[in-house]
């Protein structure tokens, strides 16, 4: 009798709902404020990410001021690399913002979020977008440092660093997304991150002119995406500083394709470019991970 009803006994089937748009846009906000109170709730993360910019702008700034003072066509050397730090204070927050994915991995949260009934490039989006509004936040704390270094401010000014800071925050944190979505360890990712931001930072121009270099770091340079943020900052920044014609042509040279002059917009549009396909390439990546 008792194997007759087992075998009677009906087996209910369940599955789980279908992913919809609106699940999905659910998904990206939910994901999008964990990033943020994560940020909120560490105090000593948002100092330390602080230290790196105030250091090259106030200790190396000040101390290369007098070696530099002579080429500098009477700018101040930290005024020179402030555009360079407003974008500094956004790259490297960005992209230890992309950590969190490999943390959630680590740790086993990333599994309970891969059994929701969302299109996992959701979860990518949403951290992508909590990054980039993380390192935006961030960044603020250098803007209003301008006037310390000789930047006189006017709401254009502000509205267009903050328009390229976000832009650089999301690219960069697109592209730790495409780093991180094969990493299972932390340390892993803190060490390919050094090792590919640091030079990008340094070949972008941000220190220095890039109007004399030679050839083999030019070529760098043109291929650095940050490059293409820099030159736009320092433009918008010394646009509001009274520079000779001389000093505007060594401090802030145009970006120039085999002599072709590259237009500000396009700049932008290539960074702009760059951070959808890294995010569209992170996130397809993602799909195919098991988590």
């Amino acid at each position: 009798m008792t194997t007759t009803a087992d075998s009677a006994a009906t087996v209910v089937p369940t599955a789980l709902p279908d992913s919809t748009f609106q699940r999905d846009l659910r998904a990206i906000r939910i994901v999008w404020r964990r990033e943020l109170s994560r940020f909120a709730d560490d105090r000593i993360r948002m100092v330390t990410q602080l230290v790196q910019p105030l250091l090259f702008l106030f200790i190396l700034g000040t101390g290369l001021s007098s070696v530099a003072g002579s080429s500098t066509h009477g700018v101040n050397f930290r005024t020179f690399i402030y555009p360079g730090i407003l974008c500094m204070a956004v790259m490297f927050t960005a992209m230890f913002s992309a950590a969190s994915i490999v943390w959630d991995r680590e740790f086993g949260f990333l599994r309970e979020m891969l059994v929701a009934p969302v299109r996992r490039s959701s979860i990518i989006v949403g951290k992508c977008l909590g990054g980039a509004t993380v390192a935006g936040l961030e960044g603020l704390v250098v803007v209003a440092l301008g006037p310390l270094v000789g930047v006189p401010y006017n709401i254009g000014l502000i509205l267009t660093i903050i328009a390229l800071q976000v832009l650089l925050a999301f690219t960069i944190t697109a592209f730790g997304l495409l780093c991180s979505v094969r990493l299972t360890q932390i340390t892993s990712f803190m060490a390919l991150s050094q090792m590919l931001i640091m030079p990008m930072f340094f070949i972008s121009g941000a220190l220095f002119p890039i109007n004399a270099l030679p050839r083999w770091l030019a070529v760098l340079n043109r291929l650095d995406p940050i490059t293409y943020v820099v030159i736009p900052m320092r433009h918008a920044v010394f646009d509001r500083l009274t520079l000779t014609p001389a000093g505007r042509a060594v401090l802030e040279p145009q970006l120039t394709w085999f002599g072709w002059t590259v237009p500000i917009w396009l700049q932008v549009l290539v960074v702009a470019a760059l951070g959808v396909v890294l995010l569209a390439t992170a996130a397809a990546r993602f799909a195919r991970k098991d988590g």
